[in-house]
Order: structure tokens, then C-alpha cells, then sequence
């Protein structure tokens, strides 16, 4: 990635739910380029990929938001600051989120046990231990470089600890991370220039509960802990963004609901600016 200042969300995953299927896209991950700061929020499988197909130098490094504890968030968190690491990453890493990186990141690294110790000593590499450094979720107000980052807890049972975050510098990007219908979202994401906020296609719920054979748990978990699209742009209309666009979609990987269903559908309530993410979309700011 060149050093050029240029504004950027770069949505790498948008998948939402850990199962891969074939041609679908990549758990949740996203990449924001904003004044200088290069920002990744969550690490879902596949971002590590991701980032260096958009020409990110893994060296660079230094900035990791996590929304919740749930693998298609996390799975790839350690892998991301490993390989980061191997790449030649000498710099720390600030990762913010919630209660239960630490113990992630000490479980990771006790995993590649022998491996991280033989590579420090056959090839000369810092302690990897000593890369990452965790923070809490700022609730009120952290600086990265020149943007201020906040966070609010939202609603994503049966997590306690999930969370939305929110990035001011030129411009106002929040991230509404996983969350049901939550009205307090709309208030902190006021005036938003972007919002992205996860979207769930109600009418699919069946369809998906009867294709992994989970029956009404995974209904009920899907139906209490997400944010059908009507609610969402319900939440964007009070919130007065500039532009919605719509993340961690469910469905995103059957061929009868691609983007023009999710379009048709989102146009019935919302007529301002509104994209459908797909993996390597690209929103200049």
C-alpha cells in the first residue's frame, strides 16, 4: 500500500457467521484508511489474505478494533499479528476490544509454542509475546494519531461485552459491529459520513436454519441477536448518516438473494445512499 494519503473503508470480509462455503465471501474484516492511520476492525477468517491483496504491508501494522469475542470476529486475530511478525513486523500492535483478547492472544501463543521460540532463535526475531499490547474498548475517547475512536457496548446476546465503534477525524465512520435492533446506536452514530451496520434478510432465516439443520436455537439466536434490514435503516434515518452501507450480511452466499434482492428490498425504505458490501468493496471518503 503506497504511503499516498488517500481516505479509504475497505470492507475485506462481509460474510456474516463462521461457515465457508463455495464462491462465498470471507467472515468479517475491514480495513479504514483515514488521515494517515490505517485501522482494521475485526480479523474473521481470511484477512490476513485480504489486507495484503489490497497491497497492505504487513509490516505497517498497528491498529486492531475487535467488536466481540465471536469467531467470525476473532478467528484470525492471532494469525493476523503472527504473520505480521514473520513479515518482518517490529512495532507494537494496539488491540481494543473486549474483555478476553489477553487470554486469546496468551492461548495463540502458547499453541505455536515450539515454532515461535525457534524462529526468535534460528532467525533472530523479537519475542512475538511482546508485539501485541490489549485495551479495553474505549468508552470514551482514545486518540490514533489524530482521530479520536469511541466505543458503546450494544446488544448481542448472548455476549455481554460487544461492541460498536465510531472513528472522528475528516470524517465520521461508525461501525455498528454485531448488534439486534439497538436504538442508542443511532445517537452515536449522529451525522455519520459512513455508518456500517450488520443486516439480516428476515425471510431467509428459515431457509438458512433448514440448510445447516440447527433447527430453532440457531432461529432464535439469529431472529434476538441481529438487525433485520428494515430496522436498520431505521437506525440510519435517526442517525441522519450521509451514506449507509450494509456488513456482515445474512444471507450473502445464496445465489437467490444477491445484491440486487438486498437493493430492491432496502430501497422499499431508505432513498439516500446505500451500498451492499461485498469482499474487496472499496468506499472512498
Amino acid at each position: 500500500m503506497t504511503n499516498k494519503s488517500t481516505n479509504k473503508l475497505i470492507l475485506l470480509g462481509t460474510k456474516g457467521g463462521p461457515a465457508i462455503r463455495p464462491n462465498s465471501s470471507m467472515p468479517t474484516s475491514s480495513l479504514l484508511l483515514l488521515d494517515n492511520q490505517k485501522i482494521v476492525v475485526d480479523a474473521g477468517l481470511g484477512v490476513t489474505q485480504k489486507l495484503v491483496n489490497n497491497q497492505f504491508d504487513l509490516r505497517t501494522l498497528s491498529t486492531i478494533f475487535i467488536t466481540h469475542l465471536h469467531s467470525d470476529h476473532i478467528l484470525e486475530l492471532g494469525p493476523l499479528i503472527y504473520t505480521s511478525w514473520a513479515t518482518g513486523l517490529q512495532s507494537h500492535v494496539n488491540v481494543y476490544g473486549p474483555t478476553g483478547l489477553r487470554d486469546y492472544w496468551d492461548n495463540f501463543l502458547l499453541s505455536l509454542k515450539i515454532d515461535i521460540k525457534n524462529r526468535i532463535s534460528n532467525e533472530g526475531r523479537i519475542p512475538l509475546k511482546n508485539i501485541a499490547r490489549f485495551h479495553k474498548a474505549p468508552l470514551k475517547t482514545c486518540k490514533i494519531g489524530s482521530i479520536k475512536a469511541f466505543s458503546m457496548k450494544v446488544h448481542h446476546p448472548p455476549l455481554k461485552e460487544c461492541f460498536a465503534y465510531k472513528f472522528v477525524g475528516t470524517k465520521t465512520i461508525t461501525f455498528s459491529g454485531d448488534t439486534c435492533y439497538f436504538p442508542p446506536l443511532a445517537k452515536f452514530a449522529k451525522n455519520s459520513h459512513i455508518l456500517v451496520h450488520e443486516a439480516l434478510l428476515t425471510e431467509y432465516v428459515d431457509t438458512l436454519v433448514k440448510k445447516t439443520g440447527l433447527g430453532d436455537k440457531l432461529r432464535r439466536h439469529l431472529l434476538g441477536s441481529h438487525t433485520p434490514l428494515d430496522k436498520v435503516i431505521k437506525i440510519a434515518k435517526m442517525a441522519n448518516c450521509k451514506a449507509l452501507v450494509l456488513n456482515h450480511l445474512i444471507p450473502n452466499d445464496d445465489p437467490d438473494y444477491h445484491r440486487e434482492v438486498w437493493l430492491k428490498e432496502a430501497r422499499q425504505h431508505w432513498n439516500g445512499p446505500i451500498m451492499v458490501g461485498n469482499d474487496g468493496l472499496e468506499i472512498d471518503l
